[in-house]
Protein backbone atom coordinates (compact mmCIF):
# COMPACT_ATOMS: atom_id res chain seq x y z
CA UNK A 1 0.00 0.00 0.00
CA UNK A 2 2.52 2.44 0.78
CA UNK A 3 4.55 1.22 -2.19
CA UNK A 4 0.90 2.43 -4.56
CA UNK A 5 0.84 5.32 -2.86
CA UNK A 6 4.84 6.83 -3.10
CA UNK A 7 4.27 5.44 -7.13
CA UNK A 8 1.34 7.84 -7.14
CA UNK A 9 2.66 10.95 -5.58
CA UNK A 10 6.04 10.52 -7.97
CA UNK A 11 3.45 10.13 -10.88
CA UNK A 12 1.68 13.42 -9.92
CA UNK A 13 4.96 14.76 -9.34
CA UNK A 14 6.15 13.79 -12.55
CA UNK A 15 2.90 14.31 -14.68
CA UNK A 16 3.29 18.38 -12.79
CA UNK A 17 7.18 19.04 -13.68
CA UNK A 18 6.31 17.95 -17.29
CA UNK A 19 3.40 20.27 -18.31
CA UNK A 20 5.33 22.85 -16.26
CA UNK A 21 8.53 22.29 -18.69
CA UNK A 22 5.92 21.99 -21.50
CA UNK A 23 4.69 25.46 -20.91
CA UNK A 24 7.55 27.12 -20.20
CA UNK A 25 8.58 25.25 -23.75
CA UNK A 26 5.86 27.11 -25.65
CA UNK A 27 6.80 30.15 -24.13
CA UNK A 28 10.18 30.10 -25.04
CA UNK A 29 9.23 28.74 -28.92
CA UNK A 30 7.10 32.31 -29.11
CA UNK A 31 9.42 34.50 -27.43
CA UNK A 32 13.27 33.40 -28.77
CA UNK A 33 13.15 30.42 -31.21
CA UNK A 34 10.97 31.39 -33.64
CA UNK A 35 11.37 34.93 -34.01
CA UNK A 36 15.23 33.45 -34.22
CA UNK A 37 14.34 31.46 -37.21
CA UNK A 38 12.19 34.23 -38.62
CA UNK A 39 15.28 36.82 -38.72
CA UNK A 40 17.65 33.85 -40.12
CA UNK A 41 15.13 32.45 -43.13
CA UNK A 42 12.97 35.31 -45.00
CA UNK A 43 10.79 32.71 -46.65
CA UNK A 44 7.34 32.51 -44.60
CA UNK A 45 6.73 29.31 -46.16
CA UNK A 46 10.29 27.74 -44.72
CA UNK A 47 10.00 29.63 -41.40
CA UNK A 48 6.60 27.53 -41.08
CA UNK A 49 8.57 24.03 -41.98
CA UNK A 50 11.54 24.92 -39.39
CA UNK A 51 9.11 25.71 -36.97
CA UNK A 52 7.23 22.42 -37.33
CA UNK A 53 10.25 20.44 -37.48
CA UNK A 54 11.20 22.49 -34.08
CA UNK A 55 7.71 21.32 -32.95
CA UNK A 56 8.55 18.15 -34.08
CA UNK A 57 11.65 17.16 -31.71
CA UNK A 58 10.57 19.52 -28.75
CA UNK A 59 7.32 17.17 -28.53
CA UNK A 60 9.43 14.10 -29.31
CA UNK A 61 11.74 15.66 -26.06
CA UNK A 62 8.61 15.83 -24.08
CA UNK A 63 7.09 12.65 -24.70
CA UNK A 64 10.32 11.12 -23.91
CA UNK A 65 10.52 12.96 -20.15
CA UNK A 66 6.62 11.71 -19.34
CA UNK A 67 8.07 7.93 -20.26
CA UNK A 68 11.66 7.88 -18.35
CA UNK A 69 10.34 10.28 -15.43
CA UNK A 70 8.16 7.29 -15.00
CA UNK A 71 4.55 9.39 -15.78
CA UNK A 72 3.36 7.49 -18.58
CA UNK A 73 4.66 4.70 -20.30
CA UNK A 74 4.52 5.09 -24.13
CA UNK A 75 4.44 2.20 -26.51
CA UNK A 76 4.36 3.38 -30.44
CA UNK A 77 4.32 -0.23 -32.91
CA UNK A 78 5.67 0.47 -36.16
CA UNK A 79 7.75 3.99 -36.23
CA UNK A 80 9.71 3.63 -39.25
CA UNK A 81 6.22 3.87 -40.94
CA UNK A 82 4.80 6.62 -39.70
CA UNK A 83 8.21 8.53 -40.86
CA UNK A 84 7.10 7.17 -44.23
CA UNK A 85 3.72 8.75 -44.24
CA UNK A 86 2.79 12.00 -47.02
CA UNK A 87 -0.11 13.80 -48.21
CA UNK A 88 -2.13 11.49 -45.62
CA UNK A 89 -5.06 12.21 -43.83
CA UNK A 90 -4.20 10.40 -40.54
CA UNK A 91 -7.22 9.78 -38.55
CA UNK A 92 -6.91 8.75 -35.08
CA UNK A 93 -9.60 8.38 -31.76
CA UNK A 94 -9.00 10.49 -28.91
CA UNK A 95 -8.64 9.40 -25.41
CA UNK A 96 -6.80 11.85 -23.61
CA UNK A 97 -4.81 15.02 -23.51
CA UNK A 98 -1.48 14.16 -25.33
CA UNK A 99 -2.70 12.26 -28.39
CA UNK A 100 -1.59 15.23 -30.75
CA UNK A 101 1.52 15.32 -29.26
CA UNK A 102 2.86 11.96 -29.40
CA UNK A 103 1.58 11.76 -33.12
CA UNK A 104 3.53 15.09 -33.97
CA UNK A 105 6.82 13.62 -32.57
CA UNK A 106 6.51 10.71 -34.76
CA UNK A 107 5.43 12.40 -37.64
CA UNK A 108 8.23 14.67 -38.49
CA UNK A 109 5.87 16.73 -41.77
CA UNK A 110 3.01 17.02 -39.63
CA UNK A 111 -0.12 19.81 -40.06
CA UNK A 112 -3.75 19.96 -37.98
CA UNK A 113 -6.71 21.58 -37.67
CA UNK A 114 -6.80 22.98 -33.99
CA UNK A 115 -9.71 24.66 -32.18
CA UNK A 116 -10.00 28.32 -32.61
CA UNK A 117 -9.96 28.96 -28.90
CA UNK A 118 -6.55 27.36 -28.72
CA UNK A 119 -5.16 30.87 -30.52
CA UNK A 120 -5.90 32.48 -27.59
CA UNK A 121 -4.31 29.77 -25.13
CA UNK A 122 -0.71 31.90 -24.14
CA UNK A 123 0.97 28.48 -24.04
CA UNK A 124 -0.03 27.68 -27.44
CA UNK A 125 -1.04 30.57 -29.86
CA UNK A 126 2.58 31.45 -30.57
CA UNK A 127 3.52 27.93 -31.50
CA UNK A 128 0.17 27.82 -33.60
CA UNK A 129 0.74 30.67 -35.49
CA UNK A 130 4.45 30.35 -36.18
CA UNK A 131 3.61 26.36 -37.47
CA UNK A 132 0.58 27.83 -39.59
CA UNK A 133 -1.41 24.94 -37.70
CA UNK A 134 -5.00 25.60 -39.51
CA UNK A 135 -7.87 26.62 -37.26
CA UNK A 136 -11.51 25.27 -37.83
CA UNK A 137 -13.04 28.88 -37.19
CA UNK A 138 -14.16 29.22 -40.87
CA UNK A 139 -15.03 25.88 -42.47
CA UNK A 140 -14.66 27.33 -46.34
CA UNK A 141 -11.17 28.68 -45.42
CA UNK A 142 -10.48 25.05 -43.52
CA UNK A 143 -11.27 22.94 -46.78
CA UNK A 144 -8.73 25.36 -48.81
CA UNK A 145 -6.40 24.51 -46.24
CA UNK A 146 -6.52 21.09 -45.57
CA UNK A 147 -6.27 21.00 -49.11
CA UNK A 148 -3.34 23.09 -50.07
CA UNK A 149 -1.57 21.25 -46.94
CA UNK A 150 -2.59 17.52 -48.33
CA UNK A 151 -1.17 18.43 -51.78
CA UNK A 152 2.24 19.88 -50.73
CA UNK A 153 2.38 16.42 -48.88
CA UNK A 154 1.71 17.23 -45.05
CA UNK A 155 -0.01 14.79 -43.02
CA UNK A 156 -2.57 16.06 -42.21
CA UNK A 157 -4.01 15.11 -38.58
CA UNK A 158 -7.87 15.22 -36.95
CA UNK A 159 -9.87 13.59 -34.41
CA UNK A 160 -13.02 12.77 -36.18
CA UNK A 161 -14.42 12.87 -32.47
CA UNK A 162 -13.81 16.77 -32.23
CA UNK A 163 -12.59 16.18 -28.71
CA UNK A 164 -11.30 13.73 -26.35
CA UNK A 165 -13.24 10.36 -25.70
CA UNK A 166 -15.65 10.47 -22.47
CA UNK A 167 -14.26 7.39 -20.86
CA UNK A 168 -16.79 4.60 -20.85
CA UNK A 169 -19.16 6.23 -23.72
CA UNK A 170 -19.07 4.80 -27.45
CA UNK A 171 -17.59 7.14 -30.03
CA UNK A 172 -19.91 9.22 -31.90
CA UNK A 173 -17.60 10.69 -34.71
CA UNK A 174 -18.51 14.67 -36.16
CA UNK A 175 -18.36 15.42 -39.70
CA UNK A 176 -15.59 17.39 -39.90
CA UNK A 177 -13.00 15.08 -40.65
CA UNK A 178 -15.01 13.00 -43.30
CA UNK A 179 -15.70 16.34 -45.06
CA UNK A 180 -12.10 17.30 -45.47
CA UNK A 181 -11.90 13.62 -46.89
CA UNK A 182 -14.99 13.41 -49.52
CA UNK A 183 -13.72 17.31 -50.32
CA UNK A 184 -10.37 17.40 -50.46
CA UNK A 185 -9.92 13.65 -52.08
CA UNK A 186 -8.12 12.86 -49.75
CA UNK A 187 -5.99 9.52 -49.07
CA UNK A 188 -6.94 8.23 -45.48
CA UNK A 189 -4.06 6.56 -42.88
CA UNK A 190 -6.68 5.29 -39.27
CA UNK A 191 -4.22 4.97 -35.88
CA UNK A 192 -5.57 3.41 -33.19
CA UNK A 193 -4.65 4.83 -29.51
CA UNK A 194 -4.78 3.51 -26.10
CA UNK A 195 -4.63 4.62 -22.64
CA UNK A 196 -4.85 1.81 -19.71
CA UNK A 197 -5.47 2.80 -17.33
CA UNK A 198 -7.51 5.96 -18.11
CA UNK A 199 -5.55 9.60 -17.57
CA UNK A 200 -5.61 12.87 -18.97
CA UNK A 201 -9.09 11.80 -20.22
CA UNK A 202 -12.13 14.96 -21.19
CA UNK A 203 -13.14 16.52 -17.81
CA UNK A 204 -10.19 15.01 -15.97
CA UNK A 205 -7.43 17.45 -14.29
CA UNK A 206 -3.85 16.63 -14.70
CA UNK A 207 -3.16 16.01 -10.75
CA UNK A 208 -5.87 13.33 -11.00
CA UNK A 209 -3.44 10.59 -12.47
CA UNK A 210 -4.51 6.66 -12.31
CA UNK A 211 -3.72 4.25 -9.26
CA UNK A 212 -1.19 2.37 -11.49
CA UNK A 213 1.13 4.24 -14.34
CA UNK A 214 -0.65 4.18 -17.33
CA UNK A 215 0.07 2.66 -20.69
CA UNK A 216 -0.09 4.46 -23.84
CA UNK A 217 -0.36 2.70 -26.98
CA UNK A 218 -0.18 4.01 -30.19
CA UNK A 219 -0.63 1.96 -33.50
CA UNK A 220 -1.77 1.45 -36.91
CA UNK A 221 -4.86 -0.18 -37.24
CA UNK A 222 -5.06 -3.83 -38.07
CA UNK A 223 -7.24 -3.92 -41.21
CA UNK A 224 -6.60 -0.50 -43.15
CA UNK A 225 -9.33 1.71 -43.83
CA UNK A 226 -10.80 1.80 -47.03
CA UNK A 227 -13.61 4.23 -48.36
CA UNK A 228 -15.92 2.17 -50.70
CA UNK A 229 -18.18 5.37 -51.99
CA UNK A 230 -17.01 8.09 -54.72
CA UNK A 231 -15.37 11.20 -54.60
CA UNK A 232 -16.95 12.35 -57.25
CA UNK A 233 -20.20 12.18 -55.79
CA UNK A 234 -22.96 14.97 -56.51
CA UNK A 235 -24.31 15.09 -52.71
CA UNK A 236 -20.72 15.75 -50.88
CA UNK A 237 -22.97 16.06 -47.40
CA UNK A 238 -24.21 12.45 -48.33
CA UNK A 239 -21.15 11.23 -48.60
CA UNK A 240 -19.98 12.96 -45.57
CA UNK A 241 -22.62 11.71 -43.64
CA UNK A 242 -22.14 7.79 -44.51
CA UNK A 243 -18.57 7.84 -44.53
CA UNK A 244 -18.96 9.51 -41.04
CA UNK A 245 -21.07 6.69 -40.02
CA UNK A 246 -18.38 4.49 -41.68
CA UNK A 247 -15.47 5.20 -39.82
CA UNK A 248 -17.07 5.66 -36.64
CA UNK A 249 -18.37 1.38 -37.06
CA UNK A 250 -15.15 0.95 -37.90
CA UNK A 251 -12.75 2.87 -34.90
CA UNK A 252 -15.55 1.07 -32.76
CA UNK A 253 -14.68 -2.52 -34.29
CA UNK A 254 -10.45 -2.06 -34.45
CA UNK A 255 -10.27 -0.55 -30.55
CA UNK A 256 -11.83 -3.78 -29.22
CA UNK A 257 -9.01 -5.84 -30.48
CA UNK A 258 -6.93 -3.51 -28.12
Amino acid sequence: MLINSLGKAWRIFATGLCFTIFGIGGIVLTLLVFPLQRCIEPSALKQKQKARITVHYTFKFFVALMHYTGAIHFSVHDRARFKQLKGQLVLANHPSLIDVVVLISVIKNADCVVKAHLFKNPFMRGVIKGTGYISNEDPQELLEECAASLSSGHNLIIFPEGTRTTPNEPLKFKRGAANIATRCRAPITTVMISMKPSTLTKDTPWYKVAPTKAHFMMRFANQQFTYTGSFKGEQPAMQARQLTRDLQHYFTEELRQL
